[in-house]
């Protein structure tokens, strides 16, 4: 493998482990079995039956876990501390056996977009929750499968193409992550403002209210000490 063709492996292989890290190494350990490709030595344990019995059966439950409004969250949170690590993991193999400057540099380059996919992921699906009907649940999902499977097949196949979609992914998240974070802290301060734990966010409109009614009582004031 080329250099172009390791860096797109790496970083598809920490990618896909921040939206379903099974799918992720299923699809590697069955395309090396399969000859579809040559794995990286530190890689080929992925080809293993029992590392990829593994997969499938965890796979199978989240296939199932990620469709239940309420679960897919426990399962994300659950997921923080098995996805972000196994995407360095497999990042620092994916570049085979070389200096331990540049395993340790994917390492920590595929364990911070493991982490962003995650979060991107984990704050998309809390958004959706809000929602009642399960249908958003599962078409997010189900994308969320299809778009692991044609990544890794494109990082694989079309390297270039990956790592330019990659780009322009990172940059999405760079704008998404700011706001989705705006928006699940509003939503955890209705949830605990119902509980009674903390006061009610105010929205923009509230707040313009409050600050004409402040503003027509100090001229009420203002007024009666004129008189």
């Amino acid at each position: 493998m080329d250099a172009v063709s390791i860096i797109a492996l790496s970083m598809g292989a920490a990618w896909a482990s921040g939206i379903n890290l099974y799918a992720a190494v299923f699809m590697l350990g069955y395309m090396g079995t399969t000859g579809h490709m040559v794995l990286p030595t530190e890689l080929q344990v992925l080809s293993d039956p029992l590392v990829m019995t593994a997969a499938a059966v965890m796979y199978c439950v989240e296939f199932f876990a990620d469709k239940v409004p309420g679960v897919d969250t426990g399962w994300d949170t659950l997921h923080t501390f098995i996805r972000i690590p196994a995407g360095a993991m497999l990042a620092a193999s994916a570049v085979g056996d070389v200096s331990p400057a540049i395993e340790l540099t994917a390492g920590l380059l595929g364990g911070s977009l493991a982490a962003a996919t995650h979060a991107t992921k984990a704050g998309s699906r809390l958004m959706i929750n809000t929602s009642p009907e399960p249908f958003s649940n599962w078409t997010a999902s189900i994308t969320e499968d299809l778009l692991v499977i044609a990544g890794l097949w494109t990082a694989l196949t079309h390297p270039l193409w990956f790592l330019a979609a990659l780009f322009i992914f990172i940059v999405l998240m760079i704008w998404l992550l700011p706001r989705l974070w705006r928006l699940i802290k509003t939503v955890l301060q209705y949830i605990g403002s119902w509980l009674g734990w903390c006061e009610k966010p105010q929205t923009a409109k509230t707040a313009t209210s409050d600050q004409s009614a402040e503003s027509i009582e100090i001229k009420s004031v203002s007024d009666k000490s004129e008189h």
